[in-house]
Formats: C-alpha cells, sequence, structure tokens
C-alpha cells in the first residue's frame, strides 16, 4: 500500500507547485527573490502570492488582483496627500493613474522575503496619452521605479510603505 499512495503523493506535491506557480497563474514574476531560509515554505509562498497579487494589479489594472492581495484593513502608511485609506484608496490611485498612462506596465524587479515583510523594487512604464490633473499627455514616454515595504498577516498585505522616484514621474509628465 505505501507504494501506491507514493506516486500519488508525488503528484498532488506537483500539483501543488504548479498552483503557486506564476506562470500557472498569470501572475507578475520577479527577476530576482531573496527569502528568508528560516519562513516555512507554505508562508514563504503566501507572502509571495500577496506581493505579487499587488504587482499584478499594477501590471493590469485588474481591481480583483488587488482585492485578494489587500487585506480589507490595510493601511497605506504613506498616502500621499487626500488618498483615501484601505483597499479603495489603492483602487482609486490606480484608475487615476492609468487615465493618464492607460498602458502603464509594472515589473517585479526585485523581492525580498523576511519576517512578516515583503519588500519589491518595481519598475513602471508607459505613455503618458490621458490627463494628469491640468496636463494633456503627448504620448511621452513614462519610466520610474518604485520601492515597497509590505507588512504581511494571514497571507495579505495589511501595511504599505512605498516611495516612488516622483522626481522623474513629474518630469517625464511635464508638470516640472
Amino acid at each position: 500500500m505505501p507504494r501506491r499512495s507514493h506516486p500519488a503523493r508525488i503528484l498532488a506535491a506537483g500539483l501543488a507547485l504548479a498552483a503557486g506557480s506564476g506562470h500557472a497563474t498569470g501572475l507578475v514574476q520577479p527577476e530576482v527573490v531573496v527569502a528568508d531560509a528560516s519562513l516555512a515554505p507554505a508562508q514563504r509562498a503566501a507572502m509571495e502570492l500577496a506581493a505579487r497579487r499587488y504587482g499584478s494589479f499594477w501590471d493590469t489594472g485588474d481591481e480583483a488582483l488587488a482585492l485578494q492581495a489587500l487585506a480589507p484593513d490595510f493601511v497605506d502608511m504613506t498616502p500621499p496627500p487626500g488618498r483615501e485609506q484601505g483597499p479603495r484608496g489603492a483602487l482609486l490611485a490606480s484608475r487615476a493613474f492609468r487615465a493618464a498612462v492607460p498602458d502603464l506596465r509594472c515589473e517585479v524587479e526585485q523581492m525580498i522575503v523576511a519576517g512578516d515583510r515583503v519588500v519589491v523594487h518595481l519598475h513602471f512604464r508607459g505613455h503618458f496619452t490621458g490627463s494628469f490633473q491640468d496636463i494633456r499627455g503627448r504620448g511621452q514616454a513614462i519610466d520610474f521605479v518604485a520601492t515597497d515595504i509590505y507588512r504581511i498577516e494571514d497571507g495579505r498585505i495589511a501595511a504599505n510603505w512605498h516611495i516612488e522616484d516622483n522626481l522623474a514621474l513629474m518630469r517625464q509628465l511635464g508638470a516640472l
């Protein structure tokens, strides 16, 4: 009997790995992942999944991904003035930015997973063809980076500290 169950265990493990793979789910795949070796594999996988879902939200604008990634009581620790807290704040920010840069893409260049934190280095690209404040885009390229620090609770992002290269972005938008 143990011999028969062995292939079943291997198949189950393979299916579990495939389900968590970025290629199987269509989520952004970080170029580099550095992870604390002391994390339990399931904890690490859940943390990476939350961060990849949120990165994929910024890459595609798919709000369902943000709602899967963010805790219901999500707190933005470094919001710009006027940004609403909670998942709704992130959704509104994405909608506004996509109105200015409809072809926005987001790559996760690096991901560091340690303790209850995930740090991601993001690279945003697109073309300013919409409007931002009172500025109308002329199709100019947008290319800037950001770094986010997520605190993960129960497999979801509970808090986010983020910093964007807003100087580069504002110059590219023509706001400076």
